[in-house]
């Protein structure tokens, strides 16, 4: 029997894929499983790969033959894994030694659906420990207590899937799957369904996740198209959200985590290509009308004046009716 599933994304990342694969290794058991997820990559990534599979115990190779996103390779892993609980890791991050050995024990003594751990983010040889913004800890909690409150970081803020395990009866309810396409912010509306539908949870102070920044490949360092994913991860948060039986009292945080990216988006945008950067403000002036307008003007308000400021300009812009209902 499989006792925990790692579901592993790769995509051209060759440059880091030896030693995340040597992590992998050195948290290899007899129940473990290491679902290689190759999303057509197109540089040496598939020769480390199957070489990976000879050589790592426990290791599945799985192949795209089209370039997915890294919501969709991850639900390939999800749709072939075996273990009593499943897990994640990028295939550009690493592991120290013993790390998912010390993540078993500790879902399965909470006995919850599902954990959240720290990590350590690195860039370059600079390394910091992010802690999950929940207290306390090792204690049995109700996932939808730890999304408020709307003023500050909580739970549904930490949105990194390979921080934390999840029991299978979560991926058999369908709550651990991505929402296929989305390219960024494809653990927005997975983090926000998991604290709405799960029945248990606990924060561990786990930090064996090194978390690479700074990756010349990566969505947060490229100013192209795909980043305006986050509009369709957050338009999905809001809709599941106002479905809610509690939409009263979580949709004002929802709302302004929104507005904050979404501001987050605009103050970058001078690194963006021009076409990416219009459509940047005509998406975002359209999101702005979608959302429920008392909600929004108290949001924006309590915002900030420079974030407000920028909301307030792109809100002023003309926009389509079609726009105004569906991105």
């Amino acid at each position: 029997m499989v006792k925990l599933s790692v579901v592993v994304p790769f995509y051209n990342v060759q440059t880091y894929a030896l030693e995340t694969l040597r992590s992998l290794r050195a948290n290899s058991r007899e129940d473990f499983e290491f679902l290689l997820v190759d999303d057509c990559s197109t540089d040496g990534t598939p020769r480390i790969l199957e070489q990976a599979e000879r050589d790592l115990p426990g290791a599945v190779l799985l192949r795209h033959e089209r370039n997915g996103g890294l919501a969709t390779a991850r639900n390939t892993g999800l749709d072939a894994s075996r273990g009593e609980y499943v897990t994640f890791l990028d295939g550009d991050d690493w592991v120290v030694p013993g790390y998912f050995e010390q993540l078993l024990a500790a879902i399965e003594g909470l006995g919850v659906d599902f954990i959240r751990t720290d990590h350590v983010q690195f860039t370059g040889k600079a390394r910091a420990i992010h802690r999950v913004p929940v207290a306390p800890r090792d204690t049995v909690l109700n996932p939808r207590d730890a999304i408020l409150p709307e003023y500050r970081s909580t739970s549904v803020d930490y949105a990194y899937a390979w921080a934390g395990a999840y029991h299978r009866r979560l991926v058999d309810r369908g709550l651990v799957h991505f929402r296929d396409g989305l390219r960024t912010a494809e653990d927005r509306p997975w983090i926000w369904r998991l604290h709405r539908e799960a029945e248990t949870f606990a924060a561990v102070g786990l930090h064996g996740v090194f978390y690479r920044r700074g990756v010349a490949s990566s969505l947060t360092q490229i100013g192209d198209v795909r980043q305006l994913d986050f509009i369709r991860a957050f338009d999905q948060v809001l809709a599941e959200t106002a479905e809610d039986a509690e939409a009263d009292r979580f949709l004002p945080k929802a709302v302004r985590t929104y507005c904050a990216v979404m501001a987050h988006h605009l103050e970058s945008i001078e690194r963006m290509e021009p076409s990416v950067a219009r459509k940047l403000r005509s998406l975002s002036a359209a999101a702005l009308k979608r959302m429920p307008s008392d909600i929004l003007a108290e949001t924006i308000d309590a915002l900030g004046t420079r974030r407000a400021g920028q909301l307030r300009r792109v809100r002023r812009r003309p926009v389509s009716r079609s726009m105004e209902v569906q991105v």
